[in-house]
This record gives C-alpha cells, sequence and structure tokens, in this order.
C-alpha cells in the first residue's frame, strides 16, 4: 500500500473510531432516550440513532479497508437499521472503494446519493501556524459539559440528550477536547481523536458571535501541535463540500493552515421507506 493509500485508509478509520466512541460511550439512559445502537460491521461501524433530532448520527461507515464493500456487506448494513426502526441512515465508503455493481446495490437497497464531504489530510511539520486573539487550549475535565453544550449550540444541535452523550464521549482517553475563550466565555470547540499515526481533527465549531476572528484556524495548529507529541505523524479531517458559488469556512480555515483535499466522498442515502 502506498503512503497516499495508507493515509487514505487510516483517514476513514479514525472517523468510524471517533463517531463510535462518541455514541457508544452514552449512558443506558440516554441511549435509550435516543434509540442508540452501534456494532462493528464488515471492518467498519453502524451506528443508529432512532431518535435523531438532527438527521446527522445515524451513519455507517469505515468500510473497504479490511474487507472488500459488496452487496452482502452493505445489505446487512440496511438490515441492521431495519431491524432498529430508523428511518433513514447515510452511508459513507470512500470512492476508490465502492464496487463495480454500486448502482445496483442502491437500487435494490433504496440508497441514493445526498451530499459530498471532501476528506483532507496532511505531514504536521508542514501545516502552517493558526492565530487568533481569544485564548486557546486544552479543556480541562470539570469544563467538559460547557465544551459539549458550546458544540452542539454551535452546530444548532439541541442539548437535551445529546449533550451528555458528547460530554460521556469525548471523555474517553482517545479524545482531547480543546475550545478558544474570550476572557472566561468559552466561544469556540474542537477536539483532537488519536488513532494510531493520524491525529482526527474534528467537532470544530465556533459561536456566531466570534467567527471570524481566527478561533478554528488556531485550533487547528493546537490540536496538530498534540498529535504530534502524540506521536501522530498526520493529521486528518473531512467538511462539507460547498455548493457552487457559495463557501465552507471550515473548508477554508483547512485549507489555510496547510491540509489537502484527498478525495470527495459522497453521502449515500438509505431510506426505509422505498416511496421517499
Amino acid at each position: 500500500m502506498s503512503g497516499q493509500d495508507t493515509v487514505r485508509a487510516l483517514a476513514e478509520l479514525a472517523e468510524a473510531e471517533f463517531m463510535f466512541r462518541y455514541e457508544s460511550g452514552a449512558s443506558p439512559e440516554v441511549r435509550d432516550a435516543l434509540g442508540l445502537a452501534a456494532v462493528r460491521m464488515g471492518g467498519g461501524v453502524v451506528l443508529s440513532m432512532r431518535h435523531d433530532p438532527t438527521g446527522y448520527w445515524s451513519k455507517a461507515l469505515g468500510f473497504g479497508v479490511d474487507a472488500p464493500v459488496d452487496a452482502d456487506l452493505i445489505g446487512r448494513v440496511c438490515d441492521f437499521y431495519r431491524t432498529q426502526g430508523n428511518p433513514a441512515a447515510v452511508i459513507q465508503i470512500a470512492p476508490d472503494r465502492l464496487p463495480a455493481d454500486w448502482d445496483d446495490i442502491c437500487a435494490r437497497e433504496n440508497i441514493t446519493g445526498g451530499s459530498t464531504w471532501v476528506k483532507l489530510a496532511a505531514e504536521i511539520e508542514t501545516l502552517r501556524p493558526g492565530r487568533t486573539d481569544l485564548r486557546v487550549g486544552p479543556v480541562p475535565a470539570e469544563l467538559v459539559d460547557q465544551w459539549a453544550s458550546v458544540v452542539l449550540r454551535c452546530f444548532g444541535m439541541p442539548e437535551e440528550h445529546l449533550g451528555p452523550m458528547v460530554a460521556a464521549g469525548v471523555r474517553d482517553p482517545g479524545f482531547q477536547p480543546y475550545a478558544a475563550w474570550d476572557g472566561d466565555e468559552m466561544v469556540a470547540a474542537a477536539n483532537l481523536f488519536v488513532h494510531g499515526a493520524v491525529g482526527s481533527l474534528n467537532t470544530g465549531a465556533t459561536l456566531p458571535s466570534h467567527r471570524g476572528r481566527g478561533a478554528q484556524s488556531a485550533l487547528l495548529t493546537a490540536r496538530a501541535a498534540a498529535a504530534a507529541r502524540a506521536g501522530c505523524r498526520w493529521v486528518v479531517s473531512e467538511t462539507g463540500r460547498p455548493d457552487p458559488g457559495s463557501s465552507n469556512p471550515s473548508l477554508n480555515n483547512m485549507l489555510r493552515v496547510g491540509l489537502t483535499p484527498l478525495y470527495e466522498r459522497r453521502n449515500w442515502v438509505w431510506r426505509a421507506d422505498p416511496t421517499e
């Protein structure tokens, strides 16, 4: 496997693992309230949130690295969602891992193409520093609940049940939450997940009142430095591809500090109701 192929594989596996830990670390009460179920399957993970108020958390990803993607695997993924009573989910597979008969599989399982994400990576020593006038640093354990609140408010997600889930997940020893403060007010948040040779830069968001002040660029820099200290060689991340004529500030921040696109990955949407 070439160096580029290795980074692609590690990027997919790191994303799958941090999503799995976010959702599998929830308390039994939160799992029941959200209808959470998380399993490992076919070298990837399948995550179901039956009562998802956002449409974000039910997804299957990390496939095609340890085992090929085929009709049997996708059928088992969709059967899992049917068993969970989930109305819809997103399947995320790197484009070079899709099988030749993907169109036939999609037609059989009621899967349609959705939005597109950009997967990015960089060797840590090649990154350019990002700067801000805000104070940036790691989040102490006693502020993790506040960190989770900031993340969810930034993304427009309700805090009920999701707040405790995110807070419990980020207490996983593989996670290192970071934040930016304006005085004593936490105004931006981001997470580092260390997974072998890569550090996944995820969950970055800034409150509307403090956007445009370099918080996320500085948080990218701080987390990359922490990843280097943890022994990582690369950092990886993902964000939405903007529509033509628009922009994605998150993508702009990543490009500014030196992350480069690896590939664009389509979100494939499975629906239980074939009429939708």
